[in-house]
């Protein structure tokens, strides 16, 4: 297996693939890591999905990892849907990139954990040539979500440096990739989600009621649409949870016909 750390265009990122798999157009799969994390801390994901066959590519979110900043915590979080729209644009120059190296993927697929989940299920509403999903402790209302993030500052004593118009105009912009408001966009492909019941970061409730909310439109397309719950875990994956999500990307990137 090889791991490579690159940079594609600006963003960097870690290459791994298996070298007995490795053709020009084998499956790619893009996987985000989540909020003050690395590309490096996933890389358990990237070796069960290489040995399955799948191109991996692991990036840096903007202000993470290699591309980090002189930011506390609580700065970081003030950035954070700076960094999810960011994340959302670059998902784009990833793909462009592919063709540009003369790596025509037959199917490309996109995942992550926490805010790299986050980030995936807005992809979903502005991608089409996205073909499956992995997504692990993400939410896919944006609006819901900031409003909640914003109140929770708010109810500290924590003054928010944004005017009330730079507030709306965030979440309008949120809107536009909020999949609660545009589920269509999932055109039945297939999605795969992982939640533990007490994580107390990324709520359980929304993500799984979103999940029954939509199930109904996969009726004819069984094994397309799977949600495992961890009645035990809190706001970090289990290993069935990761293996699951492996096998899932790579049977609907590489095996399903």
């Amino acid at each position: 297996m090889i791991v490579t750390d690159e940079k594609w265009g600006n963003i960097p990122l870690l290459h791994i693939v298996e070298e007995e798999f490795e053709t020009p157009d084998m499956p790619v799969m893009i996987f985000l890591h989540g909020f003050t994390s690395a590309k490096e801390h996933n890389l358990h994901y990237a070796y069960q999905m290489a040995k399955k066959g799948l191109r991996v590519l692991m990036p840096d979110a903007h202000l993470h990892g290699s591309r980090e900043e002189d930011l506390d915590e609580v700065q970081l979080s003030l950035r954070f849907w700076e960094i999810v729209l960011t994340s959302l644009e670059e998902v784009g120059v990833l793909k462009e990139e592919l063709a540009a190296r003369g790596l025509s993927a037959d199917k490309i697929g996109l995942g992550g954990t926490s805010m790299g989940g986050i980030t995936t299920l807005g992809c979903l509403t502005v991608y089409e040539w996205i073909d499956a999903a992995a997504v692990m402790m993400g939410a896919p209302n944006f609006v819901q979500l900031a409003k909640a993030q914003m109140a929770q500052f708010e109810r500290g004593g924590f003054k928010l440096p944004i005017t009330d118009d730079e507030r709306r105009n965030l979440l309008d912009t949120l809107a536009r990739f909020d999949l609660t408001k545009h589920r269509a966009s999932l055109a039945k492909r297939p999605v795969f989600f992982w939640h533990g019941r007490n994580d107390t970061v990324v709520p359980y409730e929304p993500t799984f009621n979103f999940f029954n909310a939509v199930k109904e439109d996969y009726a004819d397309q069984p094994g397309h649409f799977e949600f495992m719950s961890d009645e035990m875990a809190g706001h970090a994956v289990s290993r069935p949870g990761m293996l699951r999500a492996a096998e899932w990307m790579a049977y609907h990137l590489k095996e399903r016909p």
